[in-house]
């Protein structure tokens, strides 16, 4: 097959972009439908530019090799789920809160609260599959905006996710640049400090603004829980145990297979006569509520491996799509006059930023999000002096910070499925994944945190002082 031009990539990626974007924006379509549109399209494209079907079922299976660990978390995230609403966790989680949290500060008690959790265990899928259930359910029960309050559950994960020395995507982006982790983690306040500050002040004020808050539910929904649920202390021994396994370094799955048989045990324990066949369906099929209240039973009917199936299956298209791109280099092609033509800091950081955010808009992957960029910059960024701690933080700030906003990307999809929200509504008010690349092109503009390769550094660029003169100038 012949090499593709720049033009002709350009073309195809924006072709696939106008089909997805119409497809899921415009009609609502579930993401995949057109990603599969889009894999047929690409197909028979490559197929008539001589490509080979080997090469084609390759490019495929590795596409979606990049993500088996991830699918295979997201299968037993969804067992977890229905173990720990069975086993009273997730009730119990609510109403610990209900008592502590003021509904007042709830939209912004509950950013803080995801941020810490997600800091402790570095994993904002965890975050937000067992303690954001919990808060958006008590979100629910205060008739609080379930975009809003989703938004701040995601915000706070995403945030925990991104600072935290535990966390997958923080090791794959300081890996990919070169860079030490805990510097890395250190180098990125540059950009996340604002924007978690932004996201609190918008959270505040949205949080007592854009809703009516009501306790006249809480009384109600708190008599429904304690009525169906064995609600204790013991039923948090599995968040303790979540916050163990991360303090000892143990890897996301052993963690979630441990978490998993505790809480069957604890199950087993509250329920003695429950059977094998019981306890398999509710891992299979997932828990269903049945309570009299409507609202509580739409919340508490959740999780099992099956529900969990409609995710997945958008992870392996999404990652087919994305290995046939990447196997006949279509975004390599459309990627590498922008290295070429990139001379200052400023430009190079906004426009590895935005091909972070592309590629998660194509290819929907946010470990590839990362990858791709980092190996198409890595040398734009060592040829200009800049350290890998800058190449580092601003693949985090435009590539898996970004993958929750997009329909049909990994993180949207699960956060949608999980919550129940479309990535759609909550969008608006995911504040720490929107102010994120903002604050980080800022730092490439003004120079300001940026850091240069020793022996290299330099006190202004050209651009950063025109930049500088310009604000004195309107200052004066």
């Amino acid at each position: 097959m012949k090499s593709i031009r720049f033009k002709e990539a350009a073309t195809l990626l924006l072709i696939m972009l106008i089909i997805l974007g119409t497809a899921v924006i415009r009609f609502g379509l579930s993401p995949q439908i057109p990603v599969l549109f889009v894999i047929a399209l690409l197909i028979f494209w490559v197929k008539l530019r001589g490509a080979s079907w080997d090469e084609i079922h390759k490019g495929i299976q590795e596409g979606i090799g990049t993500a088996i660990i991830p699918i295979f978390i997201f299968i037993l995230i969804g067992a977890l789920i229905a173990v720990w609403i069975q086993a009273g966790v997730i009730p119990t989680i609510m109403i610990v809160g209900f008592k502590l949290i003021s509904s007042q500060f709830f939209v912004p008690s509950t950013f803080i609260v995801c941020s810490l959790v997600g800091l402790s265990i570095g994993s904002g899928f965890t975050t937000i599959s067992t303690i954001g259930i919990a808060l958006f359910g008590m979100g629910v029960a205060l008739n609080a905006n379930p975009a809003l309050v989703a938004g701040a559950i995601i915000s706070g994960a995403v945030f925990g996710d991104k600072m935290s020395p535990l966390s997958d995507s923080t090791n794959l982006a300081s890996a990919i640049a070169g860079s030490d982790l805990f510097a890395h983690i250190k180098n990125m306040m540059w950009s996340t400090i604002p924007s978690f500050i932004v996201s609190l002040i918008l959270f505040w004020f949205f949080g007592n603004s854009s809703s009516h808050i009501s306790t006249g539910k809480i009384a109600h929904t708190m008599a429904i829980l304690n009525q169906q649920f064995m609600i204790s202390w013991w039923a948090l021994l599995p968040i303790a145990l979540m916050f163990i396994c991360a303090w000892r370094h143990i890897p996301a799955i052993p963690t979630l297979f441990i978490n998993i048989i505790v809480t069957v045990v604890m199950i087993s324990f509250q329920n003695p006569g429950i059977s094998l066949q019981s306890l398999a369906k509710l891992i299979s099929d997932g828990f269903v509520a049945h309570t009299s209240d409507a609202t509580v039973n739409t919340l508490l009917t959740r999780g099992g491996i099956s529900n969990m199936m409609g995710t997945v299956s958008l992870i392996i298209v999404t990652l087919s799509l994305g290995g046939i791109l990447m196997k006949f280099n279509i975004v390599q092609s459309a990627m590498k006059p922008l290295v070429d033509h990139l001379h200052k800091p400023g430009s190079l950081i906004t426009v590895t930023i935005l091909s972070g955010i592309g590629i998660n808009l194509f290819v929907g992957e946010q470990y590839l999000s990362v990858i791709l960029p980092g190996k198409a910059f890595k040398g734009a960024f060592d040829k200009m002096g800049l350290s890998p701690l800058a190449l580092s933080r601003v693949l985090e700030d435009g590539g898996s910070v970004i993958n929750y906003l997009i329909p049909w990307g990994v993180a949207g999809s699960f956060v949608a499925s999980t919550l129940g929200v479309p990535v759609l509504h909550f969008l608006p008010f995911a504040f720490f994944s929107l102010f994120s690349p903002v604050f980080s092109i800022l730092s490439g503009v003004t120079g300001i945190g940026l850091k240069w390769q020793k022996g290299k550094q330099r006190n202004t660029t050209n651009e950063n002082l025109n930049f500088k003169n310009k604000l004195a100038t309107g200052l004066k």
